[in-house]
């Protein structure tokens, strides 16, 4: 499979000339019902509105050129079949498959990759057993109870996409049954979440692919240490989520280990056992299964090799036509949802952990922009927070608004006579229309420039299979932006250097504990003195005198 530069296609000298002159969304008439009928896409339940981007049926018949001439279904399906595309040619990288959809294939009929599928497999069986053996009370504490609340213990994606989609499904809980987290390395965070736990009744999910990050194991040790305070064998209440043969995958240690595979990266991984241990044991088995099927459906619907039909693409190609032809450096992602209220987070690292690269897959720098600055907070709070500078500011961000026709809970009151639901969409789609329409006003104060685009992910309900394809739309949309700018978008490199460096520190602070000697101490609050040993000046200067560190 050979892989060609964003600005290499033909298409790409296309999109440029039509950038010069794009639709422009306040003329009058710009507009029209016809319009933003036209301009809508169909995935699972989802349907994506785009009216409001600023493209024309031109744009989007040279987007499609530069999808076909990219080839970047393909690339997809390549991914689910199997193929090494965790690599960079020619350099040391990780060289693994990329295989998060392989539990999400046990819902279509014939699997892209057999083996990893059966392993899949094989997780969710032990997952459901387990499951199954905590519900009819075969599974209890040393005192005969049973067992309300799960700690998760891990970070970055061993934590945010769980726990994004166990807030967003909350609605959904099991009775009796609570999730924690603690991620923050901060020993703060640990002690805030074991506060007014009964930890007799309590498991511990510990989750590290490796079985070495340093955050992960060292608040597995503040809480087993809290386990053995209560005079509780940590064993009988701490779950692995690892690699097979890690460091963790110790039945000494752990009542129960599942695993998860290298060739699921991390940020991807809430449909495997990092996400299924702790949705299953809050949602129960048979919702997990619903957010594994909706997340099939949408990893079928991405095969679509029409943009006007398959969402995670259209979604793709809108954001390549912002960054990189017109320009927008930034992409606000704004649920109208309270549920999903730590969502833009999972997408944050999602996203910008995989496609902010700068090398291309035969490690060359890339000539044009790649993965935005993603971020975003839930309508209708964020309306009161930062929408001044999206609508009056001077960068154009372009924004994915995400909303549901109807609330989970259905618990809802008739005030000022419409709903709080009714109140929640008006506002949703009076920001659309504001952002495109803007406002012409005599006080320059109130001068709103409008043309600013934006579009609208809308479902009926968020549910268990929605959130499934919900998670799925993005993760396929990033890996499609990945493959149109020609990076891995599945590895990390990017933290590594810093986590070296935190390691020579710490095997300085490690050495210095008890030295009467150390120059630290109430004449040193910051720690300078551990820099100085480490090679980096005190006097505020980088080693080449250039500025400030």
């Amino acid at each position: 499979m050979s892989f060609v530069d964003l600005n290499r296609l033909p298409a790409y000298g296309v999109l440029q000339k039509l950038a010069a002159n794009p639709y422009n969304l306040n003329t009058p008439g710009a507009l029209t019902p016809d319009r933003l009928t036209r301009c809508s896409c169909v995935s699972g339940h989802f349907t994506l509105a785009y009216g409001t981007q600023r493209l024309d049926d031109e744009v989007l018949d040279a987007l499609q050129t530069l999808a076909d001439q990219s080839g970047v279904v393909t690339q997809f399906l390549s991914m689910k079949q199997g193929a090494v595309l965790n690599r960079i040619e020619g350099f040391d990288s990780e060289c693994r498959q990329v295989l998060h959809t392989a539990m999400r294939d046990l819902f279509v009929s014939n699997p892209y990759c057999p083996a990893a599928t059966a392993a899949a497999a094989g997780e969710l069986n032990k997952l459901q057993e387990f499951l199954a053996e905590l519900d009819n009370g075969q599974l209890t504490n040393s005192r005969g109870g049973t067992f309300t609340d799960l700690i998760n213990v891990g970070i970055g994606g061993s934590d945010l996409g769980p726990r994004a989609v166990a807030l967003a499904l909350k609605a959904y809980q099991q009775t009796g049954r609570r999730v924690h987290f603690i991620s923050n390395v901060d020993p703060d965070d640990a002690a805030g979440v074991l506060v007014g736990l009964d930890l007799s009744r309590t498991l511990v999910n510990v989750v590290s692919k490796s079985g070495t990050t340093l955050e992960t194991l060292t608040n597995e040790e503040l809480v087993r240490a809290a386990f053995l305070k209560e005079g509780l064998e940590p064993r009988h209440h701490f779950l692995a989520v690892t690699g097979e043969k890690s460091p963790m995958d110790d039945p000494t240690r752990y009542l129960r280990s599942f695993y998860m595979y290298d060739y699921i990266g991390g940020r991807y991984s809430t449909t495997s056992m990092v996400g299924g241990v702790l949705l299953g044991f809050s949602l129960g088995f048979d919702n997990f299964k619903e957010l594994l099927r909706g997340a099939a459906e949408i990893d079928l619907a991405a095969e679509e090799k029409d943009v006007r039909r398959n969402i995670p693409l259209l979604l793709a190609l809108i954001g390549v036509w912002n960054r990189n032809f017109l320009g927008h450096q930034t992409l606000a992602i704004l649920p109208y949802s309270q549920a999903l209220i730590r969502f833009v987070a999972h997408l944050q690292q999602c996203d910008m952990e995989s496609n902010g690269k700068r090398v291309n897959r035969q490690g060359q720098a890339v000539s044009y922009q790649t993965g935005p600055v993603v971020w975003g907070e839930p309508g209708t709070n964020g309306q009161h927070a930062f929408y001044q500078l999206i609508h009056q500011g001077t960068s154009v961000i372009p924004v994915e608004f995400i909303g549901f026709r109807k609330s989970q809970y259905g618990d809802d009151l008739v005030v000022q006579n419409t709903t709080s639901q009714e109140k929640l969409l008006a506002n949703l789609f009076a920001q659309v229309l504001a952002l495109a329409g803007g406002q012409d006003s005599e006080n320059p104060n109130r001068i709103f420039p409008g043309n600013r685009p934006s579009s609208i992910l809308m479902a009926e309900r968020l549910t268990p299979r929605t959130m499934g394809e919900l998670l799925a739309i993005y993760e396929n949309k990033i890996a499609f932006q990945g493959f149109f700018w020609n990076i891995n978008s599945f590895d990390q490199e990017g933290v590594q250097l810093g986590k070296r460096l935190a390691n020579r520190l710490l095997d300085h602070f490690s050495a210095i504990r008890g030295d009467d000697s150390y120059e630290g101490g109430e004449g040193d609050p910051v720690g300078w003195a551990v820099l100085h040993e480490l090679g980096l000046p005190r006097d505020g200067a980088d080693r080449t005198g250039g500025g400030p560190i």
